[in-house]
């Protein structure tokens, strides 16, 4: 048995916190460089060069919180949970991250972004979703998860999905149908095709936690499956491209895209397991030392690094020209914003061992104490 709390893994601890590393990285160089001084209006590197590492973040964190979910049952049940205390914890859990999303949208991003349809509003309702997932036989699951992924850029051409974007962000009325398409199809993280990583990541727990390589094929064949996408979409019809001239875009999620970070996840779970897990106790020690306090309070750090960065730049600008939004994207050179991204990892990790040292209310505790 191992040493770790159960329903942790030393791998999925080591991913997430990576992905939370990435995540930042990629906020602060996106909201305080994203424009800053491109000859077209946008930094050559937030949308297009290879050096900054766009689009990776998301789908392991979103695939990781569907395999967190079903260790988690797995040790509530050890603990002597019975069904029903488990559905109402899950429910509770899908429920205030809805909430906290919504919170968090209007306090950080200011109310008119309330309904922008972010991670953490999807993860809430993809737990939602798990918590139905959980009773059914993985077989169906993946099928669900596929014809998510299917039926998303038709969807997105039924919809019009790029009269939604304006200048790169998401834009919308405040009516119920826009609300509504945003949530389904439009948003930044809307259920088609998000909802694939969190119900592929529940499915495929087991067998990616089992300790044989032998699921590696799979990983691949799903990254051969976004290459021959990639390469063909010229000649694909719109309900397969949703009408996208580019292949692999973030937003909208394309079909190649999500085929190609599903396949690289998987790859990733499947290597990390390998190298780390132990059933005595993990390998890489201090990778795993460094990792764990993240990877626990990850919620507190993606409400965190927001606050860290956006609140700085909206009282900056209302302070220098009145309006709050005036240096987004362009308030300082990107070199700076990554060293700053790198400071506030290094710190991140040592406010995550003090939180655990000194028993430190944090956002994980307090959802814990409410939905548990």
């Amino acid at each position: 048995m191992s040493s770790r709390s159960p329903g942790r893994e030393a791998s999925i601890d080591v991913l997430r916190a990576a992905a939370i590393a990435l995540m930042v990285l990629v906020h602060f160089v996106e909201n305080l460089s994203g424009q800053y001084g491109g000859d077209d209006g946008t930094l050559p590197g937030v949308s297009r060069s290879w050096w900054l590492p766009m689009g990776l973040a998301a789908p392991v964190f979103t695939f990781l919180s569907g395999v967190s979910y079903r260790l988690l049952c797995a040790a509530h049940r050890r603990r002597g949970w019975t069904d029903t205390a488990l559905s109402k914890s899950t429910v509770r859990r899908g429920f205030f991250l809805i909430g906290l999303g919504f919170l968090f949208n209007v306090v950080v991003w200011l109310p008119e972004d309330v309904f922008n349809w972010d991670i953490l509003t999807f993860i809430g309702g993809g737990i939602l979703v798990m918590e139905v997932a959980r009773r059914m036989p993985d077989g169906v699951v993946f099928l669900a998860a596929a014809l998510v992924i299917a039926v998303a850029p038709a969807m997105r051409d039924a919809t019009g999905y790029a009269e939604y974007w304006v200048a790169g962000s998401y834009d919308y009325d405040f009516t119920l149908a826009d609300v509504a398409i945003g949530w389904l199809v439009t948003g930044y993280f809307p259920i088609f095709p998000w909802l694939a990583y969190p119900l592929i990541g529940f499915a495929a727990a087991p067998s990616l936690l089992s300790g044989s390589w032998r699921r590696l094929p799979i990983g691949i064949v799903l990254l051969a499956a976004s290459a021959m996408v990639t390469l063909g979409w010229s000649a694909l019809p719109a309900v397969v491209t949703g009408g996208a001239v580019t292949a692999w875009t973030m937003f909208p999620a394309s079909t190649a895209y999500v085929l190609g970070t599903l396949g690289a996840t998987w790859l990733a779970v499947t290597v990390m397991h390998q190298l780390l897990d132990d059933g005595d106790s993990p390998r890489g020690h201090w990778l795993v030392s460094w990792a764990t306090p993240l990877s626990r309070h990850s919620l507190s750090m993606y409400l965190l690094h927001h606050v860290a960065h956006i609140w700085p730049l909206w009282a900056y600008g209302l302070a220098t020209t009145g309006d709050a939004r005036s240096l987004w994207q362009k308030a300082i050179a990107p070199a700076a914003s990554v060293a700053l991204a790198a400071v506030f990892v290094v710190a991140a990790a040592e406010i995550c061992r003090a939180a655990d040292r000194w028993h430190i209310p944090t956002a994980e505790s307090f959802m814990r104490w409410l939905c548990d």
